[in-house]
Protein backbone atom coordinates (compact mmCIF):
# COMPACT_ATOMS: atom_id res chain seq x y z
CA UNK A 1 0.00 0.00 0.00
CA UNK A 2 1.74 3.37 -1.28
CA UNK A 3 0.52 6.52 0.56
CA UNK A 4 0.76 8.65 -2.86
CA UNK A 5 -2.07 11.27 -3.17
CA UNK A 6 -2.19 14.28 -6.08
CA UNK A 7 -1.36 17.99 -4.82
CA UNK A 8 -3.97 20.84 -5.04
CA UNK A 9 -6.89 18.74 -3.30
CA UNK A 10 -7.38 16.48 -5.79
CA UNK A 11 -8.53 13.39 -5.10
CA UNK A 12 -5.52 10.21 -4.72
CA UNK A 13 -6.21 7.44 -7.39
CA UNK A 14 -9.30 5.58 -7.55
CA UNK A 15 -8.24 2.37 -6.89
CA UNK A 16 -7.20 3.64 -3.24
CA UNK A 17 -10.77 5.11 -3.15
CA UNK A 18 -12.54 2.07 -1.37
CA UNK A 19 -9.77 2.13 0.76
CA UNK A 20 -10.08 5.40 2.33
CA UNK A 21 -13.52 5.09 2.45
CA UNK A 22 -13.74 1.99 4.48
CA UNK A 23 -11.75 3.87 6.97
CA UNK A 24 -14.07 6.50 7.13
CA UNK A 25 -16.91 6.50 9.84
CA UNK A 26 -19.38 4.18 7.85
CA UNK A 27 -22.50 5.92 9.16
CA UNK A 28 -20.91 9.65 7.77
CA UNK A 29 -20.80 7.55 4.60
CA UNK A 30 -24.33 6.28 4.99
CA UNK A 31 -25.76 10.16 5.49
CA UNK A 32 -24.20 11.15 2.62
CA UNK A 33 -25.09 8.53 0.26
CA UNK A 34 -28.53 9.17 1.60
CA UNK A 35 -28.35 12.85 0.63
CA UNK A 36 -27.27 12.17 -3.01
CA UNK A 37 -30.20 10.03 -2.89
CA UNK A 38 -32.78 13.09 -2.51
CA UNK A 39 -31.17 14.63 -5.25
CA UNK A 40 -30.36 12.24 -7.70
CA UNK A 41 -31.74 9.16 -9.15
CA UNK A 42 -29.66 5.69 -8.07
CA UNK A 43 -30.27 2.25 -9.99
CA UNK A 44 -28.93 -0.56 -9.25
CA UNK A 45 -26.30 -2.07 -12.49
CA UNK A 46 -26.11 -5.59 -10.30
CA UNK A 47 -28.15 -6.31 -6.81
CA UNK A 48 -26.12 -5.65 -3.75
CA UNK A 49 -24.64 -9.06 -2.71
CA UNK A 50 -22.75 -10.13 0.01
CA UNK A 51 -21.19 -13.77 0.72
CA UNK A 52 -18.03 -15.89 1.44
CA UNK A 53 -15.11 -16.41 -0.95
CA UNK A 54 -12.24 -18.81 -0.49
CA UNK A 55 -9.25 -17.30 0.08
CA UNK A 56 -6.31 -19.34 -1.42
CA UNK A 57 -2.44 -18.67 -1.35
CA UNK A 58 0.05 -20.19 -3.26
CA UNK A 59 2.04 -22.88 -1.44
CA UNK A 60 6.01 -20.41 -1.45
CA UNK A 61 7.67 -24.79 -2.49
CA UNK A 62 5.55 -26.64 -5.12
CA UNK A 63 3.44 -23.41 -6.01
CA UNK A 64 0.54 -25.73 -5.13
CA UNK A 65 -3.02 -23.70 -4.44
CA UNK A 66 -4.08 -24.12 -0.76
CA UNK A 67 -7.11 -22.63 0.97
CA UNK A 68 -6.52 -20.27 4.09
CA UNK A 69 -10.57 -20.35 4.88
CA UNK A 70 -13.44 -18.20 3.71
CA UNK A 71 -13.74 -14.25 4.06
CA UNK A 72 -17.01 -12.22 3.77
CA UNK A 73 -17.13 -10.44 0.57
CA UNK A 74 -19.77 -7.66 -0.70
CA UNK A 75 -20.31 -6.19 -4.17
CA UNK A 76 -22.97 -3.19 -5.58
CA UNK A 77 -22.62 -1.38 -8.68
CA UNK A 78 -24.58 1.29 -9.33
CA UNK A 79 -25.80 4.48 -11.90
CA UNK A 80 -26.32 7.70 -10.29
CA UNK A 81 -28.66 10.41 -12.56
CA UNK A 82 -27.84 13.85 -11.49
CA UNK A 83 -31.27 16.06 -12.22
CA UNK A 84 -29.31 17.14 -15.37
CA UNK A 85 -28.99 14.26 -17.06
CA UNK A 86 -25.74 13.58 -15.88
CA UNK A 87 -24.87 9.90 -15.44
CA UNK A 88 -21.76 8.27 -13.37
CA UNK A 89 -21.50 4.96 -12.30
CA UNK A 90 -19.49 3.73 -9.54
CA UNK A 91 -18.83 -0.10 -7.89
CA UNK A 92 -17.50 -1.83 -4.50
CA UNK A 93 -16.50 -4.93 -3.85
CA UNK A 94 -15.44 -5.04 -0.29
CA UNK A 95 -13.80 -7.60 2.49
CA UNK A 96 -17.30 -7.19 4.59
CA UNK A 97 -20.45 -8.86 4.73
CA UNK A 98 -22.93 -5.49 4.73
CA UNK A 99 -23.65 -5.39 1.05
CA UNK A 100 -25.41 -1.79 2.31
CA UNK A 101 -21.95 -0.70 2.88
CA UNK A 102 -21.00 -1.77 -0.63
CA UNK A 103 -23.90 0.33 -2.02
CA UNK A 104 -23.14 3.09 -0.10
CA UNK A 105 -19.65 3.20 -1.20
CA UNK A 106 -20.56 2.90 -4.93
CA UNK A 107 -23.29 5.51 -4.68
CA UNK A 108 -19.92 7.93 -3.51
CA UNK A 109 -17.65 6.29 -5.95
CA UNK A 110 -20.10 6.86 -9.02
CA UNK A 111 -20.22 11.10 -8.07
CA UNK A 112 -16.77 11.39 -7.48
CA UNK A 113 -16.12 9.52 -10.62
CA UNK A 114 -18.62 11.69 -12.35
CA UNK A 115 -18.05 14.97 -10.42
CA UNK A 116 -22.02 15.05 -9.87
CA UNK A 117 -23.75 16.92 -7.05
CA UNK A 118 -22.47 16.72 -3.79
CA UNK A 119 -18.99 15.34 -4.97
CA UNK A 120 -17.44 17.18 -2.90
CA UNK A 121 -18.63 15.85 0.60
CA UNK A 122 -17.67 12.39 -0.81
CA UNK A 123 -13.93 13.97 -1.73
CA UNK A 124 -14.04 14.99 2.36
CA UNK A 125 -14.79 12.03 3.80
CA UNK A 126 -12.18 10.26 1.28
CA UNK A 127 -9.47 12.56 3.02
CA UNK A 128 -10.94 11.62 6.38
CA UNK A 129 -10.01 8.31 5.79
CA UNK A 130 -6.39 8.95 4.03
CA UNK A 131 -5.95 10.48 7.37
CA UNK A 132 -7.22 8.01 9.41
CA UNK A 133 -5.13 5.55 7.85
CA UNK A 134 -2.54 7.46 7.97
CA UNK A 135 -2.59 7.70 11.90
CA UNK A 136 -3.02 3.72 11.89
CA UNK A 137 -0.04 3.35 9.95
CA UNK A 138 1.79 5.58 12.08
CA UNK A 139 0.68 4.21 15.09
CA UNK A 140 2.15 0.63 14.27
CA UNK A 141 5.11 1.52 12.79
CA UNK A 142 5.63 3.24 16.31
CA UNK A 143 4.88 -0.38 17.76
CA UNK A 144 7.13 -1.84 14.84
CA UNK A 145 10.02 0.45 16.05
CA UNK A 146 10.08 -0.53 19.67
CA UNK A 147 10.11 -4.45 18.80
CA UNK A 148 13.02 -3.79 16.46
CA UNK A 149 16.31 -5.83 17.94
CA UNK A 150 20.00 -4.96 17.14
CA UNK A 151 22.02 -8.36 16.48
CA UNK A 152 25.17 -6.23 16.09
CA UNK A 153 26.06 -5.87 20.17
CA UNK A 154 25.80 -9.89 20.14
CA UNK A 155 29.54 -9.72 18.22
CA UNK A 156 30.36 -12.27 15.11
CA UNK A 157 30.88 -14.93 17.62
CA UNK A 158 34.87 -15.76 16.68
CA UNK A 159 36.08 -15.08 19.61
CA UNK A 160 34.07 -18.20 21.16
CA UNK A 161 35.79 -20.50 19.00
CA UNK A 162 39.12 -20.24 20.10
CA UNK A 163 38.34 -22.28 23.36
Amino acid sequence: MNAQTTGAGGPPPRSQWLQYWSAAPARDAEALAAEVAEHCQIKDITLPQNGLGLLKLPDSALNDLYFLGEVPVSHAHVEVIAPDGTRAEGGARLLDDRQSLARTLAVLDAILAGALPLHEKALELLTIGQAALAKTRAERDAILATTRVDFSLLGDGSEDDDE
